[in-house]
């Protein structure tokens, strides 16, 4: 089980703004799959990466899972809590240009909404 993830989302949808703004919110709407099994594998206190999907494709923001409510036969129910700006914003081009990144499903799977992350990933962006 990754202890950090990266979540992507449409910033017309709702952006890291909008986050800041709400500080925490539930995290819903997911219906892949695999970023179902993701979320059932987090636990509060997950960290994990904001990125803004669409015509940005920037890694923008960090957060944290506060609670995760497994019930939900379809999507578990999971609580977040906005941590702070990157200091460095990271494009998809620089991602993809590191090579911590070239066997991610971040680069490989472009469309899922929920990645998971490693221990040196996650250093990466918020350096």
């Amino acid at each position: 089980m990754s202890a950090y993830f990266l979540f992507k989302t449409e910033p017309e949808v709702y952006s890291f703004d909008d986050f800041l703004r709400d500080q925490e919110t539930i995290w819903d709407g997911v219906t892949n799959p695999t970023a179902v099994k993701h979320l059932r594998e987090m636990k509060a206190g997950t960290k994990w990466i904001f990125y803004h999907t669409g015509e940005e494709r920037t890694a923008v923001g960090t957060a944290t899972v506060v609670s995760v409510d497994p019930t939900d036969p379809k999507v578990p129910v999971v609580k977040v809590k906005v941590g702070k700006r990157l200091k460095t914003p990271k494009t998809l081009a620089t991602i993809k240009a590191e090579p911590l990144f070239k066997d991610s499903p971040l680069v490989i799977i472009g469309r899922l909404s929920v990645v998971p992350l490693t221990t040196e990933q996650w250093n990466w962006f918020i350096a």
